[in-house]
């Protein structure tokens, strides 16, 4: 069995079950898969799921990259795409994004490992949201990549417990306002 099946199984159950609940046995089992042999190469939970994060972020970077290299998007549909991949996750009941928020409130301490990856996964929404508002020139784009990164962490959060559409469209209606806010401040209507 490939370290990426694995991880792909674990991140899929992880999505149904959370963080708390899922355990090496059960990967195990949805692999039809030893859990002697998964032992071997993750001795217990916690060392998978920082695999599966890390796993899940590199996922998330190279869509981040591709998105950034589109040329066929505006800076303004690049900034919304995360909207249309949440709808896409949640019409296939799937929400990965979730599992940095959750990862952060079940490993609270800022030194553990998968609190750093989760952060760190967090602080790169935050980078690139900046960047594309910086190419935009809004005002004060570090304080709107917050309130942008900040929807959409309430966005996630929300989807933890309602695993709801209603929620990933209302959280992009409110991010497009805060953006066309942003660009009508840039452009003096607001002054």
């Amino acid at each position: 069995m490939q370290r990426e099946d694995v991880l792909g199984e674990a991140l899929k159950l992880l999505e149904i079950r959370g963080i708390a609940s899922t355990t090496l046995e059960m990967v195990a089992e949805r692999l039809d898969y030893p859990l002697e042999d998964l032992q071997r190469f993750w001795p217990d939970r916690e060392a998978l799921l920082y695999d599966v994060l890390r796993y899940l972020s590199q996922q998330v970077d190279a869509w981040r990259r591709q998105l950034m290299h589109n040329d066929e998007l505006t800076t303004e549909q690049k900034l919304l795409a995360r909207y249309g991949a949440l709808t896409e996750c949640v019409s296939n009941h799937r929400y990965p994004g979730c599992l940095f928020i959750a990862a952060c409130t079940f490993y609270p301490d800022p030194a553990h490992p998968i609190h750093q990856l989760a952060d760190q996964q967090k602080q790169a929404a935050h980078d690139f949201s900046h960047e594309l508002l910086t190419q935009l020139e809004v005002d004060d784009p570090a304080m709107v990549a917050k309130q942008m990164e900040l929807i959409l962490e309430g966005c996630l959060s929300r989807m933890l417990v309602n695993r709801s559409q209603t929620d990933v469209d209302t959280a992009q209606r409110l991010a497009e306002d805060v953006l066309r806010f942003a660009q009508c401040r840039q452009g003096g209507a607001l002054t």
